[in-house]
């Protein structure tokens, strides 16, 4: 039966991000699907057309069968080409597909399962590597299920399983977490593996407190336990059907231990996990837990809730914030452009960097700086997690200078925010767009115009732009709008048109981003581009003596964390406050790096037998030593060398033969285990923590 769930459950019938965009208290835009040109959208896919024919369209096929009606249905499930043939009845009718459509429906997918071409033959099984990395583990575990499976016939208890593993499998795929096994009401997950992300430890928590949700609309109650730290991770144990990669390491077991102890409809974690975390959430101090099988009594949390700090900045590294070291240059910049503000010119500063380099940083700096000066300051945060969602990071700006409260009814929030934008004196048709954005009803003062869609949008942009027009009379305005590089859409457009308003508005707009976002507005003459460049070794020594404070750090250790972290100031900050905090020379990487860390080695997932080879090696390593130790064809060998000095993970130079150079060992250290294994004619043992052959020498 276990197998038949899990099948049952992979379906992933959950709705498209990008379709449903809603607000932060989950109701949804008045605008909240993207635009896609046509009604119609068309799938291809080589392999599961009819022979003979052309690429499948689902809206076609639909209609061919007489129900076009529910080809919006389809798209809004993401039901694509690889989804189409496995679809059941329960599916369909999950979708609202009528009894006889289903029939009908099913009738077709038979004859496309038979027209469809043969599957491969399976290829031999490649062994799976094993490999050492930081992990954020999840249990997460039906609350009662021995006593529904006592009351209910087994087959009604099997539905109500499966139904509760696929609320668990939305949310875990909404997050990019791994589903690593299914154990009846048990359900075992990992974020980190196989792909890293930046923040693991906040998708786990956010995924958790969105089970106890889902769950709880089927009317159950579950419980989560989430533990952070090193394992290995990828061994594949079993056979046939039963076969699933292993874990090895405290983290899985404690994680266990912690959903056994959570109260039902809550969320547990380590200490781990919560150093990770910082004040994104708010928390219930569970104080130290005596947990079976661990020698000491383990710290535990229990997460009540996002918290209402806005800044990742702020919520991840505290009001005490690092000194700001070698950026005088940009600060400078900055003071010149605000002075151009005052003087009714307005200005746009566009600022790129890597993570960690300190973009949020200098915007700080430059708000404590102006903080005695009379200004208007507007702060916009994007979000990874409502990349989807219409205008996100201004919904959230209104929400949080309104002073919503959580449990404050419509009307008390209308009236907040008629308040909050009186300030700015718009006409009555703005408040009604912009209560409307906010999902706020429609008022006798205030009504709302009946508009189309694509009208109503032109006109709620234009509103907020004239809400900015008229701040902007009364006094200079900052405003800063932070990690464009997960801005949604429609967000995108009225900053389009914020950016060219903004030259004749005594306004200066800061936008922060990564260097894969590109900007359209470059050679604007209000526009300045401002590239944050890593940190000089004499700017990262001084560093390192600023947050060492009066604990003096040897020569020889400053050195050596100046030689790692590659001028990155928060990789200097953090590797620096782990040698003080713990007294002891470099030993790995601090915990706060590796999920950032393994995520940019995760997306050269390629190239990644080279950069391993090269981490076994040691921090420099020749070409002509990699060659001879991979193996690998030439021209294959210099691609990936290529894309591995372009990620910046490992420097060239050249003397009497090319050399390579680690970018710092804060990554090499980790992969060495599993990149010494990796190497061809290695013979080391896997599938624990420990190696039967010893790691060659630098």
């Amino acid at each position: 039966m276990g197998r038949l769930q899990h099948r049952h459950i992979g379906l992933g019938l959950a709705s498209v991000k990008g379709i449903h965009c809603r607000n932060p208290d989950g109701r949804c835009h008045p605008f909240h699907r993207r635009s896609r040109g046509e009604n119609r959208v068309s799938w291809t896919c080589a392999g599961t057309h009819r022979p003979g024919r052309g690429a499948l369209d689902i809206a076609d096929w639909l209609h061919r069968l007489g129900l076009a009606r529910y080809a919006d249905v389809f798209r809004d499930n993401a039901i694509d080409l690889e989804i189409l043939p496995q679809l059941t009845e329960a599916d369909l009718e999950k979708l609202g597909v009528l009894l006889g459509h289903r029939k009908r429906i099913l009738r077709a997918l038979e004859d496309l399962r038979a027209a469809a071409p043969p599957a491969p033959s399976p290829a031999a099984p490649v062994r799976a590597e094993a490999e050492r990395r930081q992990l954020t583990v999840m249990f997460c575990d039906l609350v009662g299920s021995t006593a529904l499976s006592a009351r209910l016939d087994p087959e009604d208890y099997r539905e109500i399983i499966a139904a509760y593993h696929r609320a668990v499998a939305d949310v875990v795929r909404s997050f990019e977490g791994f589903v690593a096994k299914y154990m009846g009401d048990g359900v075992l997950i990992y974020f980190g593996y196989p792909q890293a992300h930046e923040d693991d430890a906040e998708r786990a928590v956010r995924a958790g407190l969105g089970f106890i949700d889902a769950v709880g609309r089927l009317d159950l109650r579950a419980r989560v336990g989430i533990a952070t730290g090193l394992v290995v991770v990828g061994d594949l144990m079993g056979e046939g059907s039963t076969q699933e990669k292993s874990i090895v390491g405290e983290t899985p077991n404690l994680a266990a231990r912690l959903q056994a102890l959570a109260e039902p409809g809550t969320v547990v974690i380590s200490p781990g996990t919560r150093r990770l975390l910082g004040d994104l959430f708010e928390y219930r101090d569970l104080g130290a837990i005596e947990v079976k099988g661990i020698t000491v009594p383990v710290s535990a949390w229990q997460v009540l809730r996002p918290s209402a700090v806005a800044s990742r900045f702020e919520a991840l590294h505290g009001s005490s914030l690092s000194p700001l070291v070698g950026r005088d240059e940009e600060i400078d910049l900055l003071l010149r452009r605000w002075a151009r503000v005052k003087s009714g010119d307005g200005q746009v500063v566009l600022i790129s960097g890597e993570p960690g380099i300190g973009k949020s940083r200098i915007t700080a700096e430059l708000e404590e700086r102006l903080h005695a000066e009379p200004h208007i300051r507007l702060r916009y945060f994007c979000s990874p997690y409502y990349q989807d969602s219409a205008l996100y990071p201004f919904v959230d700006q209104l929400v949080r200078a309104s002073e919503f409260a959580a449990d404050d009814p419509p009307i008390a929030r209308l009236e907040k925010l008629e308040v909050l934008l009186a300030r700015a004196a718009p006409p009555d048709e703005d408040v009604a767009f912009i209560a409307d954005l906010l999902s706020l009803p429609a008022s006798g003062r205030h009504p709302l115009p009946n508009l189309s869609s694509q009208r109503k949008k032109e006109r709620t942009l234009e509103a907020l732009i004239r809400q900015l027009e008229g701040l902007a009379r009364r006094q200079a305005v900052l405003m800063v709008l932070e990690d464009a590089h997960w801005i949604d859409p429609t967000s995108r457009e009225l900053l389009d048109l914020t950016i060219e308003r903004v030259r004749t508005l005594p306004a200066l707009l800061i936008v922060t981003f990564r260097p894969e976002f590109q900007p359209v507005w470059i050679g604007q003459p209000q526009v300045t581009m401002l590239a944050l460049n890593r940190l000089d070794r004499r700017d990262r020594s001084a560093l390192v003596a600023q947050i060492a404070g009066s604990k003096a750090l040897p020569e020889e250790v400053v050195d050596q964390i100046v030689d790692r972290t590659d001028g990155v100031p928060l990789f200097i900050e953090e590797l620096t406050k782990s040698v003080v905090e713990s007294g002891v020379p470099l030993v790995g990487i601090p915990t706060t790096l590796h999920d950032s860390l393994m995520a940019r080695f995760d997306r050269l997932a390629s190239v990644r037998l080279v950069a391993q080879i090269g981490a076994a090696i040691g921090r420099e390593f020749s070409y002509a030593l990699l060659r001879a130790v991979s193996h690998l064809p030439v021209d294959e060998l210099q691609t990936a060398l290529a894309r591995l000095v372009a990620s910046e993970l490992v420097s060239q130079r050249a003397r009497r033969q090319t050399l390579y150079t680690v970018s710092s060992t804060r990554w090499c250290r980790t992969r060495r285990i599993t990149a010494y294994c990796a190497a061809p004619g290695s013979n080391c043992t896997r599938g624990s923590p420990t190696h039967s052959k010893p790691i060659p020498p630098k």
